[in-house]
């Protein structure tokens, strides 16, 4: 009772004192008052149980390994790599497969049209742009999200993601962010818009922005297959074939890192200016492991994230598909509107390491980041029409036809990572915020901050080259 006495003569020492210090002693001194806290209480335990009594807690021991200062980190890295890898291998055959379905789907369209007698440019806007854009954003989405969301939902409800929001607690309060960013971002390699809903989890609003803004600087379903396609053909090719899939793995995972350390940037920026304000206390009670639930993981999984995000992802990409069909086939002098788009946007393009195609493909890609390599394929061989090519040798041969280097391919990537959000996102913010100013805020930030980015990494590889 002594040690309690003193404790609490300390404490109120202490907060006599807070008025003359500064934010960050006071931060400190909450963080010291918890500790000591807890410590006594574990004393007290301690004291009051026999050692005969104490049985083996094999989750204290998994938070010694899993939440240590030297194995937290590398199992953390090892965990989100194999997700990946499970997320990424495990979509190929059922995406393929899909894409198959849905493009016989449309051969069936086409021939209802013809036999119709419907106008050409009718089955053109309905056919070739809505439902091939359409059919794409599901073939590439759905089997990776349906992977990817039962695995984090099974890693949230067996305990494990707390755990990693414990060990990135500490950079994200250096930032100015919530300890729970953590969990936010990582559900935006998922999907960018989950991750915007997964906020909620945030009580501070102003904290709750900040994770908001900068959770598409990670890379969803939808820009991963670009990451990747660009690595295995432009830096997977620099070594022999038995290493080159693990050079352009290293050049993804090496993109994903930067992501974070973007995310951790900005939001500092974001906390001591637009979002200036004190940071709230996070004091995070790991809960105790347990035993995923299969059957509520899978339903709450596929309904409530899966279905919800695809649903909005066909709502944004259905006239996305009618733009770009009319970009392509109406034109002026003999240019489609396309190709006068991307003469107007390369002089500046090629400052950030792009050009005209590679910019506008972006641009037209808002609503789903899916359609963005159709885009420049169409883009550079005037086909009218959204097509994907046959193989990576084909895509190669077509990209390094029209210019590319790799340095194109580092740059696109590079803004595939931290250019603004895609529509789905976008809508996800105003409804998340009741305010459309931070949807708009947001689209031009991440923008100027993936502008700004790429045009340092193009001069300064520039310069020493």
């Amino acid at each position: 009772m002594d040690q309690t006495a003193d404790c609490g003569r300390e404490l109120i020492r202490t907060l006599s004192l807070v008025d003359n210090i500064s934010e960050s002693e006071k931060e400190k001194i909450r963080d010291q008052i918890v500790k000591d806290i807890y410590w006594l209480a574990e004393k007290i335990a301690n004291e009051s149980v026999s050692k005969e009594q104490i049985k083996t807690d094999w989750g204290e021991k998994a938070d010694d390994i899993l939440t240590s200062k030297y194995m937290g980190f590398p199992i953390m890295l090892v965990m989100l790599g194999g997700v990946f890898w499970l997320t990424i291998a495990g979509a190929n055959i059922p995406s393929a497969f899909l894409a198959e379905g849905l493009f016989w789907f449309e051969g069936r369209l086409n021939e209802l049209f013809m036999w119709a007698n419907a106008p050409q440019w009718l089955q053109g806007i309905l056919v070739s742009g809505v439902y091939r854009t359409m059919a794409w954003v599901v073939s590439v989405m759905l089997p990776p999200m349906a992977i990817f969301f039962p695995i984090f939902t099974l890693l949230e409800d067996a305990g494990y993601l707390p755990r990693v929001a414990f060990n990135l607690d500490n950079f994200f309060r250096r930032s100015g962010a919530h300890g729970k960013q953590a969990l936010t971002m990582s559900m935006g390699f998922g999907c960018n818009a989950a991750g915007v809903i997964a906020t909620r989890i945030i009580e501070s609003p102003r904290e709750k922005l900040i994770a908001i803004i900068t959770n598409s600087f990670v890379p969803c379903n939808g820009r991963f297959p670009t990451l990747i396609v660009l690595a295995s053909i432009f830096m997977g090719t620099v070594v022999s074939e038995t290493y080159s899939s693990f050079v352009a793995a290293a050049i993804v995972v090496a993109l994903v890192l930067a992501g974070i350390s973007i995310t951790l940037l900005v939001s500092w920026i974001l906390s001591k200016t637009v979002l200036k304000g004190v940071p709230s206390s996070f004091t995070l009670e790991l809960p105790p492991y347990r035993k995923p639930q299969l059957g509520r993981i899978l339903v709450r999984s596929f309904i409530d994230r899966t279905l919800f995000v695809l649903g909005r992802a066909v709502m944004v990409a259905a006239p996305a598909g009618l733009i770009v069909w009319v970009f392509a086939n109406i034109g002026i002098k003999g240019m489609s509107l396309l190709d006068y788009a991307a003469n107007l946007l390369n002089p500046f393009a090629v400052l950030i390491g792009l050009d005209g195609v590679i910019l506008l493909a972006f641009i037209l890609g808002l609503p789903a980041n899916e359609i963005v390599i159709p885009i420049m394929v169409m883009g550079y061989l005037s086909t009218g029409a959204m097509l994907e090519p046959d193989s990576v040798s084909v895509l190669r041969d077509i990209l390094v036809n029209n210019g590319w280097t790799w340095l194109t391919a580092l740059a696109t990537m590079s803004f595939s990572l931290l250019h603004f959000p895609c529509g789905t996102t976008l809508l996800t913010i105003r409804k998340e915020t009741g305010s459309m100013k931070w949807a708009v805020f947001t689209f031009f930030s991440t923008t100027a901050v993936a502008i700004i980015v790429n045009f340092i990494v193009v001069q300064l590889i520039h310069l020493f080259l």
